[in-house]
């Protein structure tokens, strides 16, 4: 049975998940190109390739900067990066609280194995399986602590955990509302596992 995510509009969709898990297959998906803040993208763009690490600094404080003008323009994002350690979520966010905007986080917790046969599937450049472990293990420990995300002020966590679930998720859209009227207090999980 498909899992099926309601998404207030606009908002901030925040994907969690080591490489290979399917954030950018996923937002690709489901979202338009112009939706999406890839941190990839960013490095692309202002250093040699997705995979030149000395741009990402320069990369973050772009996509930072395109998130904080389409939040003045009231329209949805989707950041599509890791986003496996809680100071990135933290920062992500401040941004959708500073703009009055909700964040939603889609958390792609499938297993280590699934991840690193995920990366050898994806054609052009691959991650370090070393870096995927890591990546994997912070996304663990994330999910382990008490309330997971949960406490973090996103109005909203869905978790995926089988690649059908990834696969066969359905998106649907809130009706455009003026961000302060969705209910911040109510928080949730949508969980694959259940």
């Amino acid at each position: 049975m498909a899992i099926e995510i309601e998404l207030p509009d606009p908002s901030v969709v925040v994907l969690v998940g080591a490489a290979g898990s399917g954030k950018s297959t996923l937002a690709a998906r489901h979202f338009q190109p112009s939706e999406v803040l890839s941190s990839d993208a960013f490095r692309a763009r202002l250093g040699k390739g997705e995979e030149d690490q000395d741009a990402t600094g320069p990369a973050f404080r772009a996509l930072h900067a395109a998130l904080r003008r389409r939040l003045g323009e009231g329209r949805l994002t989707v950041v599509d990066a890791t986003n496996v350690r809680r100071s990135a979520r933290r920062a992500l966010v401040s941004r959708a609280d500073d703009a009055g905007a909700p964040a939603v986080a889609i958390v792609l917790d499938l297993g280590l194995e699934a991840c690193l046969d995920g990366d050898l599937e994806r054609p052009g450049r691959h991650v370090d399986p070393s870096v995927i472990r890591r990546q994997w293990s912070e996304l663990q420990a994330s999910l382990s602590r008490t309330g997971g995300l949960l406490d973090e002020g996103f109005v909203a966590v869905h978790r995926l955990v089988r690649r059908r679930d990834v696969d066969d998720l359905r998106i649907r859209r809130w009706p455009k509302i003026r961000p302060s009227t969705v209910p911040t207090a109510t928080l949730y999980a949508v969980d694959s596992t259940t």
